[in-house]
């Protein structure tokens, strides 16, 4: 099974929105057996829009449409939709009586464009938009599938969750895939590939293929077996081939398919009814950032202090000025002397810190990318050097999931 995904929209094309929609869509037709061959963007030009409708027709099963749905005049995806597959706009009543709810909700006038919106065309199927006041459209020619829904990545992937993707499903019959992800951390893509060579030569026996997706301090390990079984048996051959490469790299998985670094951390910090705080300096934050963007984190993140100057780290984490002017700030004994101040200032189990240059440019004769970060916990505090890039956001972010990492790694060293 082949799809494609089409994005409407000029401030895509200028670069004004950067479309995470697609990989989005990607991603989630990729996991029920659908493969994304093609990705176009095209401007907001009837046009354009009909010329790539009828390509991508010729070639996929499935067509997935998104942006141009607004009240706006500049929105003509509906429209063009309507000329394409030669059919008129007619009222839906419960997208009128949703969108007129939806005003009067917010104590808004009612205009006629919205009105407009409540129009759809007579030979689709509605996808009721329950997030905002663009619907979907489901059309259907020669076997082929064109899905139009709005470009708001909100709105679009509730449409995709609750009506393309289910329905998706049932229309076509698919083959049986299975795809499993495993991600690591702390170690680099080179590494990990020379490590689980030979493991990765077994794969092919099995008709499974691995893929590497690196980002900032992670890569993931995505194994899919294609046919060749039932989906039961391929998630056997797939429960086998990870239970293999646990044993070659498992110190350096943190988790499975979407979970995120500061998610199991917290979860293990709660396991053990155990708290963390942090003291930053390089990373100005991101840490704390990472932490509390995880719902429930209150359970046990109690703070952070943002130690960017000498002074501060001095006055508020009691870090030794002598010290300071000893070893100098950017290194390992102020790292962990930083953790150490935070955990006893704010009385948590644990502790962490950062100091560097997270960059552009070289500073007080440390290369850019040269970050300590530490942890420090109830019986040891450690710490690790970093040689990162030059590029300050990376390295910033690199440094966060580091030292993230350090407390993972020292609940699974130490029984705590």
């Amino acid at each position: 099974m082949q799809a494609e995904i089409i994005s409407i929209g000029d401030e895509i094309l200028i670069g004004q929105t950067v479309n995470t929609n697609a990989a989005w869509m990607g991603e989630e037709l990729n996991a029920i057996g659908i493969r994304v061959h093609r990705t176009t963007s095209v401007s907001d030009d009837k046009q354009e829009i009909i010329n790539i409708l009828n390509e991508a027709s010729a070639r996929s099963k499935v067509i997935l449409i998104t942006g141009g749905l607004g009240p706006t005049k500049d929105d003509i995806t509906k429209k063009t939709l309507c000329e394409y597959f030669n059919t008129e706009m007619v009222l839906d009543q419960i997208s009128l009586d949703r969108v007129e709810s939806f005003f009067k909700g917010r104590g808004l006038p009612m205009l006629e464009v919205n009105r407009q919106q409540a129009m759809v065309p007579k030979d689709s199927i509605t996808l009721h938009n329950l997030r905002g006041t663009a619907n979907g459209m489901w059309f259907e020619r020669d076997g082929v599938v064109f899905v139009s829904m709005p470009g708001v990545p909100y709105e679009m992937e509730w449409l995709m969750e609750t009506e393309v993707l289910p329905r998706i499903q049932t229309f076509f019959k698919r083959p049986a895939i299975v795809h499993r992800t495993i991600l690591t951390t702390g170690v680099g893509e080179s590494f990990l590939a020379e490590t689980v060579k030979d493991w990765e030569n077994s794969l092919e026996e099995h008709n499974i293929k691995l893929a590497y997706l690196p980002s900032p301090g992670s890569v993931k390990l995505r194994m899919s077996a294609y046919g060749g079984g039932s989906e039961e048996q391929l998630k056997a051959k797939i429960d086998e081939k990870e239970k293999e490469l646990i044993k070659l790299i498992g110190e350096h998985v943190y988790g499975f398919e979407k979970d995120v670094l500061a998610s199991v951390v917290g979860d293990l910090l709660r396991s053990r009814q155990a708290t963390i705080s942090s003291a930053e300096s390089c990373t100005g934050g991101m840490i704390s950032h990472l932490l509390t963007s995880i719902p429930g984190s209150s359970d046990y993140f109690a703070g952070a202090i943002i130690s960017y100057s000498d002074q501060v780290k001095i006055d508020e984490l009691s870090v030794p000025k002598e010290l300071i002017d000893r070893v100098g700030v950017y290194s390992a004994e102020v790292a962990e002397a930083m953790a150490e101040g935070a955990r006893k200032r704010l009385g948590t189990t644990f502790a962490v810190a950062s100091t560097g240059i997270a960059g552009p440019d070289d500073g007080d004769g440390i290369k850019v990318g040269t970050i300590w970060v530490a942890a420090a916990g109830p019986k040891r505090t450690v710490s690790v050097l970093l040689r990162l890039g030059k590029s300050r956001e990376r390295n910033i972010l690199m440094a966060s999931n580091a030292a993230l990492n350090l407390v993972r790694k020292e609940f699974l060293a130490i029984n705590y």
